[in-house]
């Protein structure tokens, strides 16, 4: 085994501190915000990514969807989110989903 040396107090030198990077959650947020302002109260937005953004909608009432599909295109000046889908909401049988892929 090593024997372990001492180092001198004071000749060791303190790495700078990192910087933390919050372009991606400072966008995300905006995003966020902008659908919470246009989307009904009791709804649900999550964003997944996977090579490509995506951000789910969900809500219980099949009315929200209609609405929803029709300003989603309009928000961001328009092309921000673009093909969208309905689908099933995993683990909530009642609410109903709008996806759309995110341009940015």
């Amino acid at each position: 085994m090593g024997k372990m040396t001492a180092i001198p107090t004071g000749s060791v030198e303190l790495l700078p501190p990192l910087a933390h990077s919050s372009a991606a959650s400072d966008e995300l947020n905006k995003l966020l915000t902008m659908l919470k302002a246009t989307c009904p109260e009791a709804t649900a937005i999550r964003f997944d990514f996977d090579g490509k953004l995506r951000v789910h909608i969900d809500v219980r009432n099949r009315g929200d969807v209609t609405m929803i599909e029709a300003i989603l295109p309009t928000l961001g000046g328009g092309g921000l989110f673009y093909g969208l889908t309905r689908g099933a909401t995993p683990l909530h049988p009642f609410h109903h989903r709008i996806s759309a892929l995110v341009d940015r």
